[in-house]
């Protein structure tokens, strides 16, 4: 073990952490937003206590998922200056603008939700919580723009000089097209975990308070968000056969990779279950479905995807002797967890709708404990979809350019790594205790008493309302 491997190990643990709350941060946003907007066209005090409600839960996950995100930043200048200084002048950008104009524009808007209750007239706190989300959601796009230059490098030079890499055409990394379809997959996925959540802690009230007066908030909310959970598997599904596409394009060791595909076939099947050997050189035993992969990956029944064995002799012969190939059974099953458990949270919310139908109220216990699981199956989903984007890229940092063991800090040693890997990695697990019980804490107890609070009217003159920044 060497710096190296604990740099990786602690970039790989922060950014896993910090993505449990990014996308229950992303898709609740909007789903807040749309349940307040929902109360303010209708006046239905249900739709008001929901927003509270989740509104709360919301906030609890956004602080967290803020103070994971700057550790995960800083790291860049920790552990992997090296690679900074070469590619710092485009990465530089999408993150600036993310912080600049994005993350001010959600904290900014979010406080003043927060703070605006029974302060800003109606239509103007429903702006604001509408301008946190679409701030978040920016904010998601500038970094995947950021992290889709590694996968596909555009929009840049390198300068024989210095050796850096520098930017050239700024809307190209932009619009570079590994980022126009990783964001709307990313997206999709943020939504299955919230509309997850939103079912979990819906049904979980209306099962174990099947008298409360606040029955009809809870039913409305396990199938507002089952339908958000059905909607988003479709999409997910959709998004992620294009990503597929442009993955084979700009990548096709990953896909190989992905499918433990090892020599070039026109066409190739899809691999149901694959095992490979000790050293994942070669396949022993496969379970495929004919010319399914081509179609996947090339958009054409027998289309031809290159396999890993080929794809390496080629690679040495572009790059240089070495291995180009990452660890076969972490991005094959990697990418079968994403799918498998992406597709289970789809599930639970059909058999969610189905017990409701015709004004049922579910009952089963085993409905409930696999309501309850609902948000881990995603979550663990989106997890393992990054694992397996990142892993397998490897290893290549920026793909084609840059490997990842050249972009270590030098100076860095591995005592000083494991001390900051550890330290990070004690106080993370501190901060998971403390959202688990947050979270659990304001779910229990349900949605809020509203009933003696009187929102704004807007039909009040301007000089008649409180001063909206009195706080």
């Amino acid at each position: 073990m060497d710096a190296l491997d604990v740099a990786r190990w602690q970039f790989g643990v922060t950014t896993v952490y910090h993505f449990l709350f990014v996308p229950l941060t992303i898709g609740l946003s909007v789903l807040v937003a749309i349940l307040q907007t929902m109360w303010h066209r209708t006046g239905n005090e249900r739709y008001l206590k929901l927003t509270k409600f989740y509104g709360k839960l919301f906030l609890i996950n956004f602080a967290m998922g803020v103070v994971t995100g700057i550790v995960q930043e800083f790291q860049f200048g920790m552990n992997w200056s090296d690679y900074s200084r070469f590619v710092g002048d485009i990465f530089g950008a999408p993150l600036a603008i993310e912080a600049l104009v994005a993350f001010f524009l959600e904290s900014t808007f979010i406080g003043l939700w927060i703070f605006g209750w029974d302060r800003l007239p109606k239509r103007a706190h429903l702006a604001s919580i509408w301008a946190a989300a679409i701030g978040t959601n920016l904010s998601a796009y500038f970094i995947l723009a950021a992290n889709s230059f590694m996968q596909n490098p555009v929009g840049y030079r390198i300068n024989p000089d210095s050796g850096r890499a520098e930017l050239t055409d700024f809307p190209a990394v932009l619009t570079n097209k590994v980022a126009l379809i990783t964001f709307p997959h990313t997206l999709a996925g943020s939504f299955l975990v919230a509309g997850s959540l939103i079912v979990a802690v819906g049904l979980w009230h209306l099962i174990r308070n099947r008298d409360s007066a606040d029955t009809g908030a809870y039913r409305f909310a396990t199938k507002f968000g089952s339908w958000v959970v059905l909607v988003a598997s479709a999409a997910v599904l959709f998004t992620g056969d294009i990503q597929g596409k442009i993955m084979t394009d700009v990548q096709p060791m990953k896909m190989a990779a992905a499918e433990g595909l090892y020599t070039t076939e026109s066409p190739a099947s899809f691999s149901v279950l694959t095992i490979g050997s000790l050293d994942g050189s070669r396949e022993v035993f496969a379970l495929k479905i004919p010319y399914l992969l081509s179609y996947l990956g090339t958009g054409d029944p027998n289309g031809t995807v290159h396999g890993i064995n080929d794809l390496q002799a080629q690679y040495a012969t572009q790059y240089g002797a070495g291995s180009y190939t990452p660890i076969i059974p972490v991005t094959y099953w990697s990418f079968r967890f994403m799918i498998a458990f992406g597709m289970a949270a789809g599930a639970i919310a059909l058999l969610v709708l189905w017990s409701q139908r015709k004004g049922r109220t579910p009952s089963s216990r085993w409905l409930l404990r696999a309501g309850l699981a609902m948000p881990v199956l995603p979550l663990l989903a989106n997890s393992f979809g990054w694992i397996f984007t990142e892993m397998g890229r490897q290893p290549w940092i920026v793909f084609g350019e840059m490997l990842t063991r050249n972009g270590v800090s030098r100076s860095v040693s591995l005592a000083e790594v494991l001390t900051s890997f550890t330290a990070f990695t004690l106080i993370y697990a501190t901060l998971a205790v403390i959202e688990v019980k947050l979270l659990l804490r304001y779910a229990e107890a349900g949605v809020p008493d509203v009933s003696d609070e009187h929102p704004i009217d807007d039909t009040h003159d301007d000089a008649e309302r409180p001063l909206a920044f009195a706080y």
